[in-house]
Formats: structure tokens, sequence, C-alpha cells
């Protein structure tokens, strides 16, 4: 349950930007940011918030920047970033791997490393918010009318004999994470079609063509509005979406004040967890002083006054266990599943989001060269012949 800190925050925050603002003013130079975590309102507040503790900040917004795919490559091809934050472990392990010829990382300890526990690429990057994705039902009369849904795997749902929301774009932090869920219990190391068994592309397939594809961005509205009985949904923001669910629809979802008409799917596999890092660029030609503006504003971001600023204003769950024992008296149940990305994929000695990282560049070719996700339903492109596919060919960007 969410603590109601407002009050005590702010003063909290006040304080913490007081001791900034009075120790040094960075404002002189202009952090450059680069993130997935940049809805327009989480980047208005961050700069404001910023700017009261004596930085100056640039940092694009989802229109301009949406999704990891598209930080991490503007972050690789501009050269100009000093700071990273968002993504997930698929892409910080890539960044700490040397898989970006351009981003380097400074070797960097915070003060309150220890307080974000095993979020850490320990002097490199650490964690800010720990983030997953759900699978919701609707338990009234436009749901299942009190059935409870479990699953084994992810994958399940499109044997569940409800109707299911899924995405209509291949790209995107939060779909790759449901793709990943998606085709967790498919992993084979073996397989040429991307480390994944033949059986996980046609369920996939299966999941995109027999699915609803309303337009919206995420599965929040469209199981609000009752035009699914079963979506997909990141965990941030989830309950701020059901206290507001009520201006969206005519049968909204119902809060904790209320009896709740909805549940989260329990799937034995657990769900795809990722934790958002944040990461100092090593940028060529910034002087020491400016290094050091670049690290005061790290070492404020990811502090626990900031991140349970952060996590109130945005209904996230924080890495920093000192922010997260200032927002709620216990830990949310949607942040209590088990955990599949940690798991050890058999017959590798990588975890799942290691795997997840090694073979995403390969699932994204599959996906676009495939047609997956179409958006308009009426023009679905035809069902692959999935036994003369060459995946060699597949897995390979289109020229």
């Amino acid at each position: 349950m969410k603590k109601l800190l407002s009050l005590v925050l702010a003063l909290a925050m006040a304080l913490s930007l007081a001791s900034f603002a009075s120790a040094e003013d960075y404002s002189g130079y202009t952090i450059r940011i680069y993130s997935n975590s940049n809805s327009t309102e989480r980047v208005n507040w961050l700069v404001n918030e910023a700017k009261n503790a004596g930085f100056t900040i640039s940092l694009d917004d989802n229109s301009v920047i949406s999704g990891d795919t598209a930080a991490i490559q503007a972050a690789n091809e501009n050269k100009d970033g000093d700071i990273l934050f968002g993504l997930n472990e698929t892409r910080w392990g890539q960044v700490v791997g040397g898989t970006y010829e351009n981003l380097k990382l400074v070797d960097w300890t915070p003060s309150w490393a220890d307080e974000v526990g095993e979020y850490q690429y320990p002097g490199k990057a650490y964690g800010l918010v720990i983030q997953n994705v759900l699978m919701l039902y609707r338990t009234d009369d436009l749901g299942t009318k009190g059935e409870k849904l479990s699953f084994k795997h992810w994958a399940d749902i499109v044997d569940c004999g409800y109707t299911w929301y899924r995405q209509g774009k291949v790209g995107g932090t939060t779909n790759s994470n449901i793709n990943s869920a998606m085709l967790y219990s498919f992993v084979d190391p073996e397989s040429p079609a991307g480390g994944i068994s033949v059986e996980g592309w046609k369920t996939l397939w299966n999941y995109c063509a027999n699915g609803v594809f309303t337009g919206d961005s995420y599965g929040f509205d469209p199981l609000n509005r009752g035009d699914v009985q079963v979506s997909t949904f990141y965990s941030s923001s989830l309950f701020g979406n059901i206290d507001n669910a009520a201006a969206g629809s005519e049968h909204p979802l119902l809060g904790v004040l209320e009896p709740e008409n909805w549940a989260i799917v329990e799937i034995e596999d657990g769900t795809y967890y990722i934790a958002e890092y944040m990461g100092i660029l090593d940028r060529e030609g910034r002087t020491e002083e400016e290094t050091a503006a670049v690290k005061a504003f790290a070492e404020w971001f990811g502090s626990a006054e900031t991140q349970a600023a952060w996590a109130d204003e945005f209904d996230s769950y924080p890495c920093n266990t000192v922010a997260a024992a200032q927002i709620y008296d216990e830990t949310p149940a949607i942040y209590t599943l088990k955990n599949c990305s940690l798991t050890k994929v058999e017959g590798t000695d990588m975890t799942y989001a290691e795997y997840v990282g090694a073979h995403s560049s390969q699932w994204t070719n599959i996906m676009t060269n495939l047609g997956f996700y179409w958006a308009d339903q009426s023009a679905a492109p035809a069902e692959p012949d999935w036994d003369n596919i060459d995946w060699t060919v597949m897995t390979q960007k289109a020229e």
C-alpha cells in the first residue's frame, strides 16, 4: 500500500534541492540526457526539479525519441550524451559490454550505491526504477465473470478462451518486454530462428492474428473500456491509471477504495522484470568541471529523496530501498511476482535477460521481415509458410 506522504516528500525534496543548490551551482553546463523514460510529464518534472537543484539539463520527450531502441541509437550516433538512464538489463548489458562503439561509461560509484542492492553494474550503472510487464484481466461481467485465470506460460493467453489486446508495432520497450515474456517458454539455443523454436514464432503469430488492436498506445485503455477481457500493461503508472479510470470509460476498472473488478493473471513462469538504470557517459571534450556537474546531477537524481519524489509523482517502484520505504508500507503485489528474466537459460551460461540481449536484434528482424504486429486488421498479411522459411535470411535486417 502506498503511503500518503506527498507533503512529507515535498519537504524532503525541498531540503534535498536546497542542499544541492547551496553546495554549488552547476547550471552553467547543459547536461545532455538520453532516456526512454521520457513522457512529456516526466521530462517537464525532471527539467524543473533539476533547475531548482542548480542543474541545467537537455532531454527529449517521446515525441522526439520513443522507446529504448531509439534512445540508445540516438545516444550512440550523436555522441553528445552525458547521462543515459532508463532502458533495461538487456540494453545495459550491451552498453557495459561495449556493444555500442560510441557509448563508454565513466567509472562511478554514488554514495547511495548500497541502497539499490542487486540492481547495479558496480562502478558503471545503478538502478533507478523496477519495472515489469503484467497480464491483467477483468473479473466482472465484461471479463471472466469471476473465473480465475492461471497460466503456466505467458503464451497460454492464445488458448485462454477470452479476447485479448495485443500491441500494434514491433518496437518500443514495453512491447519488447511483452515479446520476451511471450517467447520465454520457447527458448531453444540450437534453433536457427533466433534461438527460439519455430513453435514459438507460430504462437506469437497466433497472438497477433487473433488478438485485438484498438489503436491505443498500451493495453490499459482497451481493458478499462471493456473492449477486451485480458490485456497487458507495464507496472509503473498502473495504479495511477486505475485512480483515473472513470475518466476514460463508462465501465471503468475500480481501485482499492472499491471492490476491484480486475486481477493479475497468475503465471507459473512469472513475468519479465527489468530495472531501469543510470550511467554517466564518457563524452569526448568534456572538461573536469563539466564532468563534476554531470556526476553531481547523477548523485542527486539517484538519491533516495529524489527517487522517492519521482516514485510518488509517477507511481513507480524505486530500486533504492530507502526511497521505497518512504513511499510504500509494504511491497505491492505486482512487484513480488516471480522474475523469469533472471532465470538461467538451460544449455547456456546466460540469464534470460542476457539471452534476450544476445538475440534481440534477430527477433526484431524476424518480426519485421515476416510482418508481425500489423495495425490494420483488414490488411493483415498471410501467415508465413513455417516449414519453408530461410531463417538465415529472416534473422538479418531487410535491405
